[in-house]
């Protein structure tokens, strides 16, 4: 099993990811490019839970999201062609006082098969990596949507 601690500061505020990251409509591999909108299957959305199945090249996981609290969002994997155990994903949400925001992220691994036990070797031992410019990019992708939704002042 692999455990991977990631952390970003943002100008987005928790609201604002939490929307980005439970956004599941088309595109949503624009925010998130390890969910290919061909795997992204939507099985109930409620106010605060969602049941999803997403992926790409060729690993699927089916994920509850639980996002009840704002600042601590929890998707726990329910099913997966790679991924058992404990395996998810925990978002943490810190405000600060300059207005920006903390997200710690862990990533838990565990392979239900002979696939995810390798790729949950490399990703312990090498993909943190990987998974960090992955978590990056999710952030730029959600700030930039922000602030393209933002109104533009204009000069009288």
């Amino acid at each position: 099993m692999s455990t991977i601690h990631l952390h970003q500061r943002t100008t987005l505020t928790p609201e604002q990811y939490v929307a980005g990251l439970t956004d599941f409509g088309p595109g949503r591999s624009k925010l998130f490019g390890n969910s290919a909108d061909a795997y992204l299957k939507v099985h109930h959305r409620g106010s605060t839970q969602a049941d999803v199945t997403e992926g790409s090249g060729g690993i699927w996981e089916r994920l509850h999201y639980d996002w009840s609290d704002p600042n601590h969002v929890v998707l726990t994997t329910t099913d997966s062609n790679t991924w058992g155990g404990e395996s998810g994903h925990t978002y943490s949400f810190t405000r600060k006082p300059n207005g920006t925001t903390d997200i710690d992220v862990v990533v838990v691994r565990e392979g239900k098969n002979f696939k995810g036990w390798v790729l949950g070797l490399v990703l312990g031992a090498i993909g943190r990596r990987v998974l960090e410019k992955a978590f990056e990019n999710s952030v730029k992708a959600i700030e930039a949507r922000n602030s393209a939704t933002r109104p533009r002042l204009v000069a009288a």
